[in-house]
């Protein structure tokens, strides 16, 4: 057996997913680069290289000018660090909205050209039919409800869904044709508690929140926004560390050291070696 197919054998699978549905919660966080996947590998059951990587690393305004090169280009770096957790790595804008056959290649190449298990679909009205032709075929998806930041541009800003009666049905659907379609957990995002525990409670596989409640079978955040990289963080969002703080700190202190002469000092310095 192979060093590849050993690895891909020790991790958590898909089944082992589903199977948690009302059991042990699932976490989930993002993870878009090789040393924080390392870090985040043995404390979380899946990884998620979301399109988000567009906002947190690439700087743009939203999802919707992610390519599925970077998406490939992330989470192959994700997978060389990662061991133990399911790697699931979001199908950006535009690669399964379209004719089935294109998401299907598009699905197969991130699949094999990263090595993770799963692949993610924002599950807007038309997609239950593509995500039912990707299991048919082999591809494990996790589905994406109620808020979608891919339909930014239609919905003019981020915000919650579900907050009227025309809405709350429509992601109720949305998430049980997800589910029926074969997507083995679905993601629930900005929605209200009550709507959150009525997915949870009418959908067979788990559902994974974020400004979701605890009324989900897992959570997920952007991990970056958990460790206070940023100014601003969504409400949804508990912040467990100050990392923007603590970056700010460290680099003025190097900086106040260069400008003084102590850095570099003789312990960070080589020199040449006496002669014999």
């Amino acid at each position: 057996m192979s060093a590849h197919a050993s690895n891909a054998n020790a991790r958590i699978s898909t089944r082992q997913i589903t199977g948690r549905k009302g059991r042990d919660p699932i976490v989930c966080l993002t993870a878009y680069t090789a040393p924080m996947a390392e870090i985040l590998d043995p404390i979380c059951d899946m990884l998620l290289v979301g399109d988000s990587v567009g906002m947190v690393v690439h700087g743009m305004a939203n999802t919707v000018g992610v390519t599925m090169e970077m998406m490939i280009l992330h989470g192959q770096a994700v997978m060389r660090a990662s061991r133990q957790a399911l790697v699931v790595v979001d199908m950006p804008f535009g690669s399964y909205e379209g004719a089935k056959e294109v998401a299907y290649a598009n699905a197969v190449r991130i699949l094999k050209e990263t090595g993770a298990q799963a692949v993610k679909v924002e599950s807007g009205p038309t997609v239950a039919e593509t995500i039912a032709y990707l299991t048919r075929r082999g591809v494990p998806v996790v589905g994406h409800v109620g808020l979608r930041p891919q339909a930014v541009l239609m919905d003019g800003a981020f915000r919650a869904r579900g907050r009227n009666a025309a809405e709350h049905d429509c992601v109720i659907e949305e998430a049980k044709a997800t589910a029926s379609a074969g997507a083995f957990c679905v993601v629930v995002e900005g929605v209200a508690e009550g709507l959150a525990r009525e997915i949870t409670e009418t959908i067979r596989v788990p559902t994974i929140g974020i400004g979701a409640s605890a009324g989900c079978d897992g959570q997920v955040l952007v991990t970056d926004d958990m460790l206070g990289l940023f100014d601003w963080t969504p409400k949804f969002v508990r912040r467990y560390a100050d990392l923007r703080g603590e970056i700010t700190r460290a680099a003025r202190a190097w900086a106040d050291d260069v400008r003084s002469g102590a850095f570099p000092a003789p312990a960070e310095t080589y020199f040449a070696k006496a002669k014999a």
